[in-house]
């Protein structure tokens, strides 16, 4: 079944209409439309899997719709997209949580740009692990780390977890996981050395692999992008970004094929 995007906001016009299409043409996704009321939230909120909030000037007048916004977020665990000038985030903000937020999209904004990160967020699959289509190999010394990637990841796709390179060597070695999340600083066999063992066996060499990373500065970015990996991420990244971000690897590696 298709899966689809609420977009809530105060009556129509070019923007929405243009921003509905993108969703449609871009993500392949359903879109429903909402006036920003209790009623017609309550009436449509159950059979969307996005809440997309288009802000404008109505915000300063809909403190009730926003609490109930929030709190829905919040029990029902939806997604919640809010687009709008820095003012109207702020006014938001008084009544929605940070945490019932996924996304805050400042205009003006790239409306293809943000048409394709929805369609990362509602590629995720939280059936058995018989039913995930896709393996992540996770690699990394830190426990507590691995731990919480675990359950970040775990919910949308199969992982395997091992905390040194050796390991993950090893298990590459009869296994062929569709991408690895390798930490770049490990010890006795870093992560670099361990992209050169992979590239190095024809067996395993057309694995994906992608850096974690603790260091953002600019100098240790391009020392780890030199080994010329499908990408990195950052481990300060909040799981939402994480979690999209792996999804729109496995969205354009999918096109690619």
């Amino acid at each position: 079944m298709k899966k689809s995007v609420l977009l809530i906001s105060d009556g129509g016009g070019f923007m929405i209409d243009a921003l509905a299409n993108n969703i449609i043409k871009t993500a392949c996704l359903t879109v429903h439309r909402a006036n920003p009321t209790v009623e017609e939230l309550k009436a449509k909120a159950g059979n969307a899997d996005i809440f997309l909030l288009y802000a404008g000037d109505y915000v300063h007048d809909v403190e009730d719709f926003l609490k109930y916004l929030d709190n829905i977020c919040s029990v029902q665990n939806k997604i919640l997209i809010v687009v709008g000038y820095d003012k109207e985030l702020e006014e938001i903000s008084q009544f929605v949580s940070d945490e019932s937020i996924s996304r805050k999209v400042p205009r003006p904004f790239d409306m293809r740009k943000l048409a394709e990160e929805i369609e990362a967020m509602t590629v995720t699959d939280s059936g058995s692990d018989a039913e995930k289509s896709k393996h992540i190999l996770l690699v990394d010394d830190d426990g507590s780390y691995l731990k919480m990637m675990q359950s970040w990841l775990s919910p949308y796709y199969k992982l395997t977890i091992v905390n040194s390179g050796m390991q993950a060597i090893t298990y590459i070695a009869t296994n062929t996981p569709d991408l690895i999340l390798l930490d770049y600083d490990m010890p006795i066999t870093p992560g670099s050395q361990v992209l050169e063992m992979i590239r190095s066996e024809p067996s395993s060499a057309g694995i994906p692999v992608i850096f974690l990373t603790g260091r953002s500065d600019r100098e240790s970015v391009e020392k780890v992008m030199r080994l010329k990996p499908e990408g990195y991420l950052l481990k300060s990244m909040k799981k939402q970004d994480i979690v999209d971000a792996v999804n729109r690897f496995f969205i354009k590696k999918d096109r690619m094929n």
